[in-house]
Formats: C-alpha cells, structure tokens, sequence
C-alpha cells in the first residue's frame, strides 16, 4: 500500500495545492457506510485563514475555548492554510476522523465535545443549512484537538501530579499527530509510536469483555453463604458447573463441558484464573473469591477504561527501552527488562496505607551489598524512643547502634534491608531491597513497608543486572552479600526504574489480570472521568 503523497505548487500566491492519493483509507473506509458520500474530491485546494477570524470564532463558539490556544498553534505551524477542505468539500480524512470521534467509546471514553450537534451536521447531507466554510474549518480543527486531547493525552500534567503520578510527564505535539495521522490514516486504529503498546491490548480485552455483557454471559454464581463451604476439587454441584461456565467465557477454559464435577480440567483453569487476579495459586474456591467472580461486568469494563486511561500518560519511548525496571503496585510484581525481554520477574511489597509507596521514575545507578540500614527519624520517634525506653539493650539485641545522632543497623542477614539494596535518588528516600522476612511474600495482599520496595528475588535482580559485568562475577556478589561489611557497586550503565499503579494488565498472550486496587485510586480517578460526560482536557 502507497502513503499519502503531498505536491505542493504556489499557484498566483493565494492556494496551495496538494496530490492526495493512498490506498491506505480503504481499510478505513469499509469501516464507514457513509463514507462514499462525504467526499469524492482527490484534490486538494487549501485556502488561507486569518488569526483574527480564528479569534472571532471562539468569541462566537466560547465552550471550545479550552482548545483555542492548541488551535492557535496548529495553524501557526500550518502556515494558517486551510487543514480540512479538499476541494469544495471536507477531505476524506475530515470524515475519517468524524467517525473515531463519534466512536470513542471503543477508546474507553466517555468524553462529550461541545457543539458536536453542529459537527453531526457537518457530515449530515441532509442538512441544507450548512455551517460557513470559515467555522466548519475551525470546527473540525477543535474536533481533532478535542480527539487527539482524550485519545493521545489524557489527564493534564498538572491533575496528574496532584492524584500523585509522578511518572515522566508525555509531550504531545498536535501538529506532529496530525501529520502522521494524514500521512498514514491507518494510524488511527493503532499506532504504538503514539500509544503505550499496553493500551491496544486493553482496548482488544474491552471489545471482548463488552459483548460478554452484551450478550448476558456474565452470570451470577449462585451460592447460600450461611451454608457455603470452600469448594474443593472433586467437589461436585451446580456450583461447579456455574463456574466451569465463567471460566470458560473469561477464556481460562478452551471449552465448556458443563460437567457438574470440579475435575482436573477445572483445576488448571482455576489456577489460571487465581494467577490472572493476583490470588493465592492453590485448588480451593472461598466465599470471598466467588463474591469476587460475582462482581458485576460493569466493574471489570470500568476497570480496564481506567486502565487504559493511565496508559495514555505512558512516554511512548518506554515500550522501545532496552533496559528498566517496573514494578507495578497493586500487582505486587517486580519485572526486569533485559535487551527487549522479561529477564526476571519477582513478587515484591509495598508501602502501607500510611506510608504509600510513591507513583515515580529515577535511575538505578548503584548496587549496595550487605548495606547498613539508616533508620528513619520518623521511626525512631513513633517507634524506637518508645522501645528503648523499656529496653536499654534494645538496640544491641538487633543489632543496631547510635551513629552521629543517628541510628543505624548494622550489616547482617537480619538487616531490615537484607543482604542488597538498590539506590536510585530521589526526594521520597525509596529504594528497592531484599528483606529478611521472607514470609510476607506469601501473603495475597502485600502491604507492609514505610514506603520502599521488598524484592523477593533481590539476589538473583543484582545478579542479572550485573551479568555483563566482568568486574562483578557471582563469587564476588556472594561474597559481598556476606553479611559482613557493606560494599557499593557503582553501576556503569544507569538502569530506569519505573514505579506505575495499574489494576488491569494484558499479559503478550492477552490474558488480563486484574489486582487490587490497594491505595483506592480507582475510584478517584472514575469520579475524575466520568462524573459527567465532559471533556478530560
């Protein structure tokens, strides 16, 4: 298939005319049963406009005044020539754009643009009363904002810091988008150079997820929960065959058997299931996980519009990076990438509901073994005064001691940090660690610490970053983790850390997982979406 191809020849000063052919739109304009009326023009005639009409226009249109500086910027860039006329008529890509607004909700948008009566007119050929050329252009320029705005941004940064993601802001620039997005209007559907490659597979797992409600396959599992007992395997009943029938239908089961007995078959959907929500990997059905699968469809769908909405916020360059760490909070889940690869992935814990663990990126720059672990003043004060107070040996029995005012504990297997930590600075003074107590990483819901990140796999993290190190070889790194002093590796090649919150995730064989929602961002950022139908931007 041929892209646009633009030729430009100054007639007499005034127009500027293009050659405008691809075979790119067929795709598109299947897609579209009105498209063959909108525009049948392969030439384009682009007339001029003025900032002064460009400034009348937001007088007389004020609901769009929140896109009249992007606007303004779009047609400085274009030479204040005319974007959306071809010929006489609205260009072929006006009317393909027409159609991803008013199908928006397929992006897990909600999102109303003002005057979009006045847009459906635009497209309408029963409409006789047609707009003035000079406000159908402008009109369809704060459409596209409008779009480019929800679908591509997002959430402004400045609303992001104050719900607390601080994770590298996005640029966008509309003009660039518009020119990619003319170029190739296949682009449209998917362009993983303007989206987070995590957004399409949600927006795949939306579709489907959508027509299991419409088609009413979401159905209640029905149990008597004074008589409930935890279902086992070889258990048999209605209830089995109930929720053999939703594992099938959410695609943990290739096939519905309808069998009314909890068999093997069941088990590995089962597992698959427990893995797919972040449970407790074992054969056994509590009260609490039915409630669960019984939550209504309208939730997940939510959730994973939520999910989606977070990746616009996603730097694009991300997904391109050879090398980062992220971990992700509400999963509880570590995952080291490697020359474009998953290199290893370990369960980790996170901050409390008091001392949240900070949405933010830095960069690793060092690896600390056997580290001494600096207790916090905030801790010494709620806690340690309290403790040595009733203890004067509290201090020598755990292996701490005074240190200029500070208190310090010292290197050892039962350090608060365990035998490695990972420094990346950052005003939040949170960093990644092993941990002693091994024992917390069997728990569903892993919130324990003040703040920073346990890893569960800390050893085999400092062994894999360090891999190409010729100068750090295992024996080394064993020794170093002794126990016995603390030792710093300076890292020679910097390593990005991301730290996100999502409650949804598409995994490469597009099976989504969905986790607590553990620090009750959801909800906010629902209220902050959809409490009305408005515009994001």
């Amino acid at each position: 298939m041929r892209n646009f191809t633009f030729l430009s020849v100054i007639i007499a000063g005034s127009f500027l005319m293009f050659s405008f052919k691809s075979a790119k739109t067929d795709k598109l304009k299947n897609e579209i049963p009105e498209f063959e009326n909108v525009a049948s023009s392969n030439v384009f005639s682009f007339g001029t406009i003025t900032a002064e009409e460009i400034n009348s226009f937001f007088k007389k249109y004020p609901k769009l005044k929140m896109y009249q500086k992007d606007v303004e910027e779009l047609y400085k860039k274009k030479e204040y020539n005319l974007i959306w006329y071809d010929d006489k008529n609205v260009s072929e890509f006006g009317a393909l754009l027409y159609h991803k607004v008013k199908r928006l909700g397929e992006q897990g948008i909600k999102a109303e643009m003002p005057y979009n009566e006045l847009v459906d007119d635009v497209f309408n050929e029963n409409v006789s009363n047609k707009l003035p050329k000079t406000d159908t252009e402008l009109l369809l320029s704060n459409m596209y904002v409008f779009y480019a705005s929800n679908v591509y941004s997002g959430v402004d940064a400045q609303t992001l810091k104050k719900i607390g993601w601080f994770l590298p802001a996005k640029t966008v620039s509309y003009d660039r988008i518009l020119d990619s997005l003319m170029q190739d209007p296949d682009r449209l559907n998917k362009d993983e150079n303007l989206l987070f490659s995590q957004y399409y597979k949600l927006q795949d797992v939306l579709k489907r997820y959508r027509n299991i409600e419409k088609k009413g396959l979401w159905k209640k599992i029905d149990i008597d929960a004074d008589t409930y007992k935890e279902l086992r395997p070889f258990d048999s009943g209605t209830i089995v065959k109930q929720i053999r029938e939703r594992l099938f239908v959410v695609g943990d089961l290739k096939e519905d058997s309808k069998n009314q007995i909890y068999d093997e078959e069941m088990m590995a959907a089962v597992l698959k299931y427990k893995k797919r929500y972040g449970l407790k990997l074992n054969y056994t059905f509590t009260k609490e996980q039915i409630d669960q699968m019984n939550e209504p469809i309208s939730k997940r769908i939510r959730t994973i519009m939520l999910n989606m909405e977070r990746c616009r916020w996603i730097p694009t360059e991300l997904a391109n990076a050879s090398e980062y760490v992220m971990v992700n909070i509400p999963s509880f889940r570590l995952i080291y990438l490697k020359n474009g690869k998953y290199d290893l992935v370990s369960d980790v814990f996170v901050g409390t509901r008091m001392t949240e663990t900070v949405i933010f990126s830095g960069k690793i720059d060092r690896i600390v073994f056997s580290p001494y672990w600096y207790v916090p003043a905030s801790i010494i004060q709620n806690e340690l005064k309290l403790k040595i107070a009733e203890d004067k040996n509290y201090l020598a029995d755990h292996n701490m001691e005074w240190n200029g005012g500070h208190v310090r504990q010292k290197p050892g297997p039962q350090n608060s940090l365990g035998l490695v930590k990972f420094m990346f600075p950052n005003p939040n003074d949170i960093y990644l660690h092993d941990t002693p107590a091994k024992s917390l990483f069997d728990f569903e819901k892993r919130i324990f610490s003040h703040g920073c990140i346990n890893v569960r796999e800390a050893k085999q993290l400092a062994i894999e970053m360090l891999k190409d190190d010729p100068d750090w070889p295992i024996d080394k790194i064993n020794n170093a983790m002794s126990g016995e002093k603390e030792t710093t590796c300076m890292l020679k090649r910097k390593i990005p850390i991301y730290i996100g919150y999502f409650t949804a995730w598409v995994n490469d064989d597009g099976e989504i997982g969905f986790y607590p929602d553990v620090y009750d961002r959801d909800p906010s950022l629902d209220k902050l979406l959809y409490s009305d139908s408005v515009t994001m931007n």
